[in-house]
């Protein structure tokens, strides 16, 4: 059973997060094999971007109303104006991105058809083509939607904040710290991350 193995792993190279991750009903990332949604997605994760989950949730579900249950395409959301983005909660930057994110995609300058096929840095590299992704959102978009299991965000706060309690440092630790202790974590390092979001979940 794989999530035996990917714990198992952990026992062995890291007992700190052991300790967090032997107690977790873990779930197996997604493997996509083919690119189905990750249009919508991608506006999801420009929409949540700094918001809390409750706030992102009510924007989004506004934001998803504007399509009548219809699919959310470039064409339909570059026929809505920025106001009329706007006023489903994004601020007037999010209208935006949103926008720019459907632009480039009409106009194939950005190729969502294969990103499941690339590696990790090309997917990088093709998604933040658009205003408002940067390294942060298109790594959210390796773990979550892509299954990406190797992947650790430098850019996300929680995942500094867990690692300053958990390992005991006194001040924030800095890339190199944090990088002799995630590097240990491969194949895994993304099950790695899932497990410090727990633990400030469960210190909050």
């Amino acid at each position: 059973m794989k999530t035996k193995r990917i714990k198992s792993h952990f026992q062995k190279v890291d007992p700190v997060i052991y300790k967090v991750i032997v107690n977790m009903e873990l779930e197996i990332l997604p493997q996509p094999k083919r690119s189905t949604g990750y249009f919508k997605k991608l506006c999801r994760e420009i929409i949540a971007q700094q918001l809390a989950s409750k706030a992102a949730h009510a924007i989004i579900g506004r934001f998803y109303n504007l399509f009548k249950r219809e699919h959310i395409t470039p064409d339909k959301i570059l026929a809505f104006s920025e106001q009329e983005l706007r006023n489903v909660g994004m601020s007037w930057a999010k209208a935006r991105y949103t926008r720019d994110l459907a632009q480039k995609v009409k106009d194939k300058e950005v190729r969502l058809n294969n990103l499941h096929n690339l590696d990790d840095e090309l997917v990088i590299e093709e998604l933040i083509k658009v205003k408002g992704i940067g390294n942060w959102t298109a790594e959210m978009f390796l773990i979550f939607t892509l299954g990406r299991e190797d992947v650790f965000s430098h850019g996300d706060l929680g995942l500094r904040k867990a690692i300053q309690k958990l390992y005991g440092f006194k001040d924030k630790p800095n890339k190199k710290q944090i990088n002799q202790i995630v590097n240990k974590w491969s194949p895994y390092k993304s099950y790695g991350c899932l497990a410090l979001w727990r633990s400030v979940d469960k210190q909050d």
